[in-house]
């Protein structure tokens, strides 16, 4: 096999192994990083139910005042009624206190109401906060776990990093340029296998010339289609 192309199929692994970190890396951060999102989300929660416990509060207290007004009101008609003197006035007198009444069992029903969803309400932030208080308790272990096993995972990849470094630096540049030209689009299949005459990439057939190009491996080929470095593997000969 021609050295060039052995080169570019030994880089193309090699590229392949630093790639597979990645989704390493992703699941090692997933668990803190799931741990943070649940911790944002319940602190959301926490303000939001906040909030409306201070609006509840204050459709209670203007309930509380109107109750007032409303006592104040009736014990001025308590007052008044010693000095009525026609039954018009007695008459007016008492459609005030019926309504006065009414507006008082009206406003008494909304408070016990309001208190409560503010009750209701106030259970679920203590609960959302026991909750976030153990995951708390745990996000520094968690994040202790993440950070030993990016540590190993950054170990592995900076040997796998010294591989690539020696690998190219024994390359011919044009070969490299190439190789990396094709990689910009191909990624992880810039060099593909040939199996039954079909080029692994895009899955077209090669024609006989190319094909028989592949199994020399005297120079570097490629598919003719759609531009990846080809090679044919030892027992597919």
């Amino acid at each position: 096999m021609n050295q060039h192309l052995k080169q570019l199929i030994d880089l193309s692994f090699v590229d392949k192994e630093i790639d597979a970190f990645e989704p390493q890396i992703e699941e090692a951060n997933y668990k803190y990083e799931a741990a943070l999102a649940k911790k944002q989300s319940i602190d959301s929660d926490i303000e939001n139910l906040s909030k409306e416990i201070r609006d509840e509060e204050i459709k209670k207290n203007k309930n509380e005042l109107h109750l007032a007004e409303l006592s104040q009101k009736l014990s001025e008609n308590a007052k008044k009624s010693s000095e009525i003197k026609t039954e018009r006035e007695m008459k007016s007198l008492q459609l005030e206190e019926e309504i006065a009444k009414e507006q008082v069992a009206f406003a008494n029903e909304e408070i016990e109401r309001l208190e409560r969803i503010i009750d209701a309400k106030k259970e679920q932030v203590e609960a959302a906060k026991t909750a976030l208080a153990e995951l708390d308790a745990n996000l520094e272990s968690v994040r202790a776990d993440v950070e030993k096993k990016l540590e190993v995972i950054n170990q592995a990849r900076q040997e796998v990093f010294q591989k690539k470094e020696k690998l190219i630096s024994t390359m011919n540049q044009k070969g490299l340029t190439f190789y990396q030209k094709i990689r910009r689009w191909a990624k992880n299949t810039t060099v593909v296998p040939v199996e039954e005459q079909a080029c692994m990439g895009c899955h077209m057939l090669l024609n006989d010339k190319t094909y028989a190009d592949v199994i020399k491996a005297e120079e570097i080929t490629t598919c003719p289609h759609c531009g990846r470095i080809l090679y044919m593997e030892p027992n597919k000969e």
